[in-house]
């Protein structure tokens, strides 16, 4: 995921990185720097004929990095619901976007505390519907609502 260059911590860490390649006249690097970020190729074309300054903001930075991590990750069904609502956050909060741009924080490290609620929470599901799904009737379920969903992530990536 991120193989040349490492994981970042910051947007400004990233944009010092492209000035330097940049200065080297570095393009191809530029593209991998971009890549492992998330960051679209057509913001290297107009860093490279200095029509922008940097190649990323902190909102880009921080949906740049899930993105990447979510594919990383292949989320599919509710995940990407989580992974949506980390978007969404990051648009709205710039604290969130800090956040989730820390090394210290993952997409990995999120969907695992909720999980970890998921599994705590298991009940057992009612042996009826269990015969209409056609599922064994030991089956338990514990995933969180959206809305305790939504309190696992912010709590996971901003400690409140």
């Amino acid at each position: 995921m991120y193989e040349k260059f490492g994981e970042f911590d910051s947007f400004e860490e990233i944009n010092k990185s492209a000035a330097g390649l940049k200065a080297e006249g570095d393009k191809e690097s530029l593209l991998v720097l971009a890549k492992e970020n998330g960051i679209d190729d057509y913001m290297i074309d107009m860093f490279m004929d200095g029509d922008v300054d940097v190649i990323c903001d902190l909102e880009t930075a921080a949906i740049g990095k899930v993105e990447v991590e979510s594919k990383d990750l292949k989320a599919e069904g509710i995940m990407y619901d989580w992974v949506d609502y980390v978007k969404g956050c990051i648009v709205k909060d710039n604290d969130m976007a800090v956040a989730v741009r820390k090394k210290s924080k993952s997409l990995r490290g999120c969907i695992a505390e909720l999980l970890k609620t998921s599994y705590k929470n298991c009940k057992p599901v009612d042996k009826d519907v269990c015969k209409l799904a056609g599922v064994p009737s030991n089956c338990k379920l514990g995933m969180p609502g959206m809305s305790e969903a939504k309190k696992i992530i912010r709590h996971y990536y901003l400690g409140r």
